[in-house]
């Protein structure tokens, strides 16, 4: 049989990795936000939602041990779709008044939070096994050809969030003047979506011959056997070389986008008078789902182009340096508060590019680290630091933006730039100059 083109199943799978990590840990801060949660709380419980993304190592090699990669995809998948269903239902409801004063109070949320928090581990469980399917079923050079692309539509699922997503959002408010309603059926139109993904993965994802359990045939996965791979896993990774530096560098190279991330979208829409745009949820979501997707797509692509015919070695700075700009575009935003669309759109246009090409070589450095027998279980690994990077940050950075006003906030995220900066010097020395090359 024939082997299906990438095409086919790449950029619906990291969609699909996408749309779960970006509804939880970013969809819900604007629809917190708008539901008039405020921005310390918001933060704070929106942040401990990475906490699957970084418990993850702890389940990964039972990925790696049990049933195949493409299995566990497609069970999480189902899954996922459940939760969307179900996270339509229990919107709460508070009047407008409370709303509009800012003061509702988190706990109405309680059944919303525990459906993410099922979505949450589900989408953990299924990053694992997509993106040890990713390295099992592409060759080195492929992985670094499609980096591009698999980043491209993550990202791509984060635009889908802000803009179209948003833009239904503001659309029916805007209709009804009903801000629950907006994001009940905001959020069952994701529902229907990812159901839609899932069916067609079941008939469209590839087999690969290597796609298997690391004990052979499932007869042979005993709990001792189990147990010591595990333990096995665990032990390989960090008796790898370099891997303190590494875990410097994972750690650290988004920190600014980890603090900018909770409060970007709260800066469009809030209001002139504390500091923020004043957009409304429809403008926000028109910006993002047009010129964001853009310019996005075309900073993904031409980064994973870039990095397949020069390497990581030498894309690494100069992905590091389109990095500090989304920084750079908030602090003009934040001082200026330009009224007009057309700074407005090139600010944000700036800020995709700039994530879109850089974010392209931390992903490579993870998959480059990962290399091994345990590559799946090694790259959850990655992750899981990655979303720590994300996690601490951000359990601050509302309370840190009440404290220091937006401008002030986006001021200090442009000082940790010199973080990313300075954990890239570290790592270049180590990286393979032939890595990721055709």
């Amino acid at each position: 049989m024939k082997s299906r083109s990438p095409i086919f199943w790449i950029p619906t799978l990291y969609f699909a990795q996408g749309i779960p990590y970006f509804i939880v840990n970013n969809i819900s801060v604007l629809m917190l936000a708008k539901m008039g949660v405020p921005n310390g709380q918001m933060a704070l419980f929106t942040s401990l939602l990475y906490l699957p993304w970084m418990i993850k190592p702890f389940w990964s090699p039972f990925v790696d041990i049990v049933k195949t990669k493409r299995w566990w995809i497609l069970t999480m998948q189902a899954l996922m779709a459940l939760a969307f269903i179900g996270l339509t239902l229990p919107i709460p409801t508070p009047d407008a008044a409370t709303i509009a004063a800012g003061e509702t109070p988190l706990r109405l949320f309680t059944i919303t939070v525990w459906l993410c928090v099922i979505t949450a581990f589900s989408s953990a469980t299924h990053d694992i096994a997509a993106d040890g399917f990713y390295m099992l079923a592409l060759s080195q050079s492929a992985q670094a050809a499609w980096v591009g692309w698999r980043s491209t539509f993550y990202r791509l699922a984060s635009i889908f969030g802000q803009g179209v997503l948003v833009w239904i959002a503001g659309y029916v408010e805007n209709r009804s003047g009903n801000i629950p309603l907006s994001w009940t059926i905001t959020l069952l139109v994701t529902a229907i979506l990812f159901s839609a993904i899932t069916l067609w993965h079941t008939f469209v994802m590839p087999r690969p011959a290597n796609d298997a359990s690391v004990l052979g045939a499932e007869s042979k996965a005993t709990a001792k056997s189990i147990i010591n791979e595990f333990i096995r896993t665990f032990r390989t990774y960090f008796a790898k070389p370099g891997v303190l530096l590494a875990v410097v560098f994972m750690l650290l190279y988004r920190l600014p986008e980890a603090f900018l991330i909770k409060m970007c979208t709260p800066f469009l829409v809030a209001s002139t008078d504390v500091g923020g745009l004043g957009l409304s949820t429809q403008d926000v979501g028109w910006i993002y789902g047009g010129v964001g997707v853009f310019f996005l797509t075309a900073g993904g692509i031409l980064g994973g182009t870039f990095a397949s015919r020069v390497g990581l070695k030498k894309s690494l700075w100069v992905m590091a340096a389109f990095m500090t700009l989304p920084c750079a575009t908030f602090v003009y935003l934040s001082l200026c508060q330009p009224t007009g669309y057309w700074p407005i759109c090139t600010a944000l246009a700036i800020e995709q590019f700039g994530y879109g090409f850089g974010f392209t070589a931390y992903m490579l450095y993870m998959i480059y680290f990962s290399e091994g027998e345990f590559k799946t279980s090694h790259y959850a690994i990655c992750t899981a630091f990655m979303a720590a990077s994300m996690l601490l940050p951000g359990m601050v950075a509302g309370y840190l933006q009440e404290l220091m006003g937006y401008a002030g906030f986006f001021w200090m995220v442009m000082v940790c730039c010199v973080a990313t900066l300075a954990v890239t010097y570290i790592v270049d020395k180590k990286i393979d100059p032939d890595y990721g090359k055709k």
